[in-house]
């Protein structure tokens, strides 16, 4: 019996992909419902390219059609947090004060912003967090709790979601660059890395194949987007590096990076890590973005 791609299917291919579900599991809900796998593959292919040429100017960010079935099955992404940044502006709107566009990249999302915070306000950030700095913790995937991790050697803390004015108002300013709820945002992490100390190549994802995810995601759903926030400026070292890209950005006071992920995959292209610090130490504070309500 011949199967046809329905504009039914189709819809429902592109309900499910919004909703977060990934090409994967999509495919072999298909192949479970009785759809020929062929047919399967197919439909899944044309229908993602076609609606990723349809978003246009949205937020999704979207990687270039793909050109075979395992290309599609990477293609598809969620909604993540972006700049306005249509007409190469040189400046974007913060709300309370206007930031510097360095650096915007495509693929991956990644834009680094000059002057995100004062130098006053990057002060009061590490004065505020200094007394409550402890080893630097993880998540543990494979539980969905916490755990030291030799890959990461700093000390840091975290502040509760508006806990002060000052935390506020840099939330506020986050919340208004990359267009993204503030109530989607996990609480603001200071980090601080003495000499030697770094964190090795990552993904701020959390993996969908590690047994603990699914806790995870409870409070707030997969992670889309992370800004790092530069409160200091070490003699020599300590950048943020993109190593499938070859770019490193420089840890300059008051700046930020800012860069996002719309699919729990390699193919993202977002893995990152923070050099080691060669000469005096580092001071960043780190704004993780998920998909939903943090809670």
């Amino acid at each position: 019996m011949t199967q046809s791609i329905t504009p039914e299917l189709r819809q429902w291919i592109i309900e499910q992909s919004t909703a977060g579900c990934l090409p994967e599991s999509v495919l072999d809900a298909m192949v479970k419902a009785g759809w020929q796998a062929e047919v399967a593959e197919r439909a899944l292919e044309q229908t993602l390219r076609d609606h990723l040429q349809q978003i246009g100017a949205g937020r999704v960010v979207a990687p270039a059609p793909a050109t075979s079935t395992v290309g599609a099955r990477h293609a598809i992404g969620v909604a993540v947090p972006d700049l306005a940044l249509a007409g190469s502006p040189r400046r974007v709107d913060a709300g309370d004060r206007e930031v510097d566009v360095i650096v915007s990249m495509g693929q991956p999302r990644v834009v680094v912003l000059g002057g995100l915070l004062s130098d006053e306000e990057c002060e009061a950030l590490i004065a505020a967090a200094r007394p409550r700095m402890a080893r630097s913790l993880t998540v543990e995937t494979t539980t969905g709790g916490e755990e030291l991790n030799p890959n990461r050697t700093s000390n840091g803390m975290f502040f509760q979601r508006g806990e002060s004015e000052l935390i506020r108002r840099i939330e506020a300013r986050i919340e208004r660059l990359v267009q993204w709820p503030l109530e989607n945002g996990e609480g603001l992490q200071v980090l601080n890395y003495q000499v030697g100390a770094e964190y090795k190549p990552h993904y701020d994802y959390f993996d969908p194949a590690e047994p603990g995810t699914p806790t995870i995601l409870q409070r707030g759903g997969q992670r889309v987007g992370t800004v790092v926030i530069y409160l200091n400026e070490p003699v020599r070292g300590g950048g943020t590096t993109f190593p499938d890209v070859g770019l490193e950005v420089a840890p300059i006071r008051g700046n930020a990076v800012f860069f996002s992920y719309n699919r729990p995959h390699p193919s993202t292209l977002s893995l990152h890590g923070g050099a080691p610090v060669l000469e005096g130490e580092k001071w960043v504070a780190t704004k993780w973005l998920r998909e939903r309500e943090f809670v």
